[in-house]
């Protein structure tokens, strides 16, 4: 084998070795691109007045920290008296899980219960697991102030990308060859609108959710439904496992009642996915990339297995602009024109 080979060999695992130690902060260079998207839809709107782009962002990213003050000032202290609560609560209520499965057994005919021999196992298997998932996510949310500090890497990029992105978009753009530039200028375009549209529609669904969940709780008088409420709205960044996560705590805290508020909780959860699947999705993600569940899902895992809790909430949006630039790059510049 001549060296040439040997040298790409060498060289193409450095790099896989070199991208693989910086993961965490490739990671949130492309949180901080999603976050400058965002921002950039709203600064292309103040520019339509005839503003400064200085100006724009400046209002831009003004009315964010606005929001996020208001947020923390107004939201966060009763949030976290509350999340304190339902740390202590959560496993109260799980215990009476076995409590639950007796009464739901006097209501079904005794026949059928034969049938459903390993329920009380379940029962114990869910409360064991439930327990376990619940405190170790917020053992996560909680545990370090790494946490901040990353946050604080996103905010800084971010508003560095939204002051001044052409340099960013042109050193990239340089890394393709010259006969694929104009293209690969389209192909950015195309990945920043689908990117920025569904962005801006995740934010709406989790606000929403997280309403018609407090407002929901707080009618069937479940205990803590504010951190209820806005667990759910935040689970929403995570599909398909976001709702089943969001829907353990106030299911718990309602056993503590009565079983049928359980039940009821379970049903309103259900009723509110509905209509976030069947109406809200549908009027403000026209411009999503339409995902495979199946892809959905097992890019979550994946990316949970290999790069943690923040790999989870990023894996949508990864996927959303992978899908793009698969669809434009191998299949309609490559697949489709082979001959």
């Amino acid at each position: 084998m001549h060296i040439g080979p040997l040298l790409g060999l060498f060289l193409l695992i450095i790099s896989v070795y070199i991208l693989w130690k910086i993961k965490t902060v490739i990671l949130l260079g492309f949180a901080a691109v999603v976050f400058a998207t965002t921002l950039n839809r709203m600064v292309r709107f103040l520019l339509r007045f005839r503003l400064k782009r200085s100006f724009a962002i400046i209002i831009s990213v003004g009315f964010c920290l606005g929001l996020m003050i208001g947020f923390f000032v107004l939201v966060v202290p009763p949030f976290v008296d509350q999340v304190q609560q339902l740390i202590d609560l959560v496993p109260i209520g799980l215990q009476q899980i076995p409590e639950w499965a007796n009464w739901v057994r006097n209501l079904v005919p005794d026949g059928l219960l034969e049938d459903i021999g390993g329920l009380k196992v379940f029962t114990q298997n869910l409360r064991s697991w439930a327990t376990k998932l619940f405190g170790n996510f917020f053992d996560i949310f909680y545990s370090s102030i790494g946490v901040v500090l990353n946050m604080l890497l996103v905010v800084v990029v971010t508003i560095m990308l939204l002051a001044n992105p052409e340099p960013y978009r042109k050193g990239f753009i340089l890394l393709f060859p010259a006969f694929y530039r104009r293209r690969m200028q389209e192909i950015l375009d195309e990945c920043e609108d689908t990117l920025g549209g569904w962005a801006v529609g995740i934010l709406f669904n989790m606000t929403v959710i997280a309403i018609l969940s407090g407002l929901g709780l707080w009618i069937l008088q479940i205990q803590l439904p504010l951190a209820n409420g806005l667990l759910a709205g935040i689970f929403t960044f995570i599909p398909n496992l976001g709702p089943t996560l969001s829907v353990i705590p106030p299911v718990a805290l309602a056993l503590l009642d009565t079983p049928w508020k359980a039940l009821a909780v379970v049903i309103l959860y259900i009723v509110i996915q509905q209509i976030e699947s069947n109406i809200l999705t549908p009027l403000v993600m026209q411009k999503q990339v339409s995902l495979l569940p199946a892809v959905t899902l097992l890019s979550q895992m994946a990316f949970a297995i290999f790069f943690g809790i923040f790999g989870l909430f990023l894996a949508l949006p990864i996927v959303v602009v992978a899908q793009v630039c698969l669809k434009e790059v191998l299949i309609k510049d490559i697949l489709n024109k082979w001959e």
